[in-house]
């Protein structure tokens, strides 16, 4: 265990996490929200730092990162635990094994191993993913910070409910961001992940401000979040925070705790991907239907095809110095 960050003493041995907006008021010997942050006789302490549960090296597509290095492998890492609980949650397997009563913490792996296994495995990033980085703040922080003396990359794969202050904190060695923008009511976001929207506003604009390279993901459930009214506020909120930022609009499929909810059809991704251009967003893309209308990435001036994909994987990169062929129209992004 290491003593946490981001908290206060109260009266009574209670303590107050300010690591996220839930600010959970913790009693003795009790834990967070996020099930991984225990009060111990007065003391914070987090219970997954140094312990991974889940490694692996992954194209930078996959996290989803269109215009961040393309074509690069990152190094995956994360702890059990979230600040979440969604419905539909992919990894509830890890993510939500404390809330579930799984006893998983994983295996010991101090930051410098994360650091060596991650330059020994050619790989160009080191992303905190699959659960929610926030909540293993500590561990993140001190990988990060040794990757970036080793030139290593950081990315949070993040569904963006962190305070402004650990934000800050970790911005130097934080280079990108995919952040879940699950939907744009408050009824979505307490009904289905538990937590509120705003904060997840507020924390687009902050890592944004802070100069680090975003890209947002939305995942299209049936009937929950993929009216054309709603995706039309969540791409010009996303156009207003930069029309620049990538917007990946995803395929859901039945899981955890939603299973009564069909796949997503392809058509309501084109649809989205369509409001998103109607919106001014230089670059929307459609994922988890390989194949699909929406994988490559396209000048946004001429709409020549600068980068081809299917799925994952890169057919073809036409960029050149960063710029498109045809017209000579800067890409937006980093390492394009």
């Amino acid at each position: 265990m290491k003593e946490a960050s981001f908290y206060k003493k109260l009266d009574g041995n209670d303590v107050q996490c300010v690591l996220c907006p839930h600010t959970c008021r913790i009693p003795n010997q009790k834990t967070g929200i996020c099930g991984v942050r225990k009060n111990i006789d007065g003391v914070l302490y987090s219970l997954v730092y140094g312990k991974a549960v889940a490694e692996h090296a992954d194209p930078i597509e996959k996290k989803p990162l269109f215009n961040f290095y393309p074509g690069s492998r990152s190094y995956s890492v994360s702890t059990v635990g979230c600040n979440f609980s969604c419905l539909h949650c992919q990894n509830a397997e890890i993510s939500q094994a404390p809330r579930d009563g799984n006893v998983i913490m994983g295996s010991d792996r101090t930051p410098e191993e994360i650091v060596d296994t991650a330059l020994a495995a050619g790989c160009s990033s080191i992303s905190y993913t699959y659960t929610e980085p926030t909540i293993y703040f500590e561990y993140a922080y001190e990988t990060a910070r040794l990757a970036s003396q080793q030139g290593i990359r950081n990315v949070f794969v993040s569904n963006g409910y962190i305070n402004r202050e650990p934000l800050e904190q970790i911005s130097p060695y934080l280079d990108a961001a995919n952040i879940d923008l699950k939907g744009f009511s408050e009824k979505f976001y307490t009904t289905v992940c538990k937590a509120k929207l705003q904060p997840v506003l507020e924390s687009i604009y902050a890592y944004r401000k802070l100069g680090i390279w975003i890209e947002i993901t939305t995942l299209l459930i049936p009937d929950f979040n993929d009216s054309p009214d709603e995706l039309r506020q969540i791409a010009s909120f996303i156009a207003a925070v930069g029309n620049d930022v990538p917007w990946h609009v995803t395929a859901f499929y039945p899981t955890y705790r939603l299973l009564d909810k069909p796949r997503t059809p392809v058509q309501t991704l084109l649809t989205a991907r369509r409001i998103g251009l109607e919106a001014g967003l230089r670059y929307v893309y459609t994922g988890n239907v390989p194949g699909a209308e929406g994988e490559n990435t396209y000048c946004y001036s001429c709409g020549n095809v600068l980068i081809k994909r299917v799925g994952f994987s890169i057919v073809e990169n036409r960029t050149a110095d960063g710029v498109c062929p045809a017209c000579k129209t800067p890409v937006d992004g980093s390492g394009i």
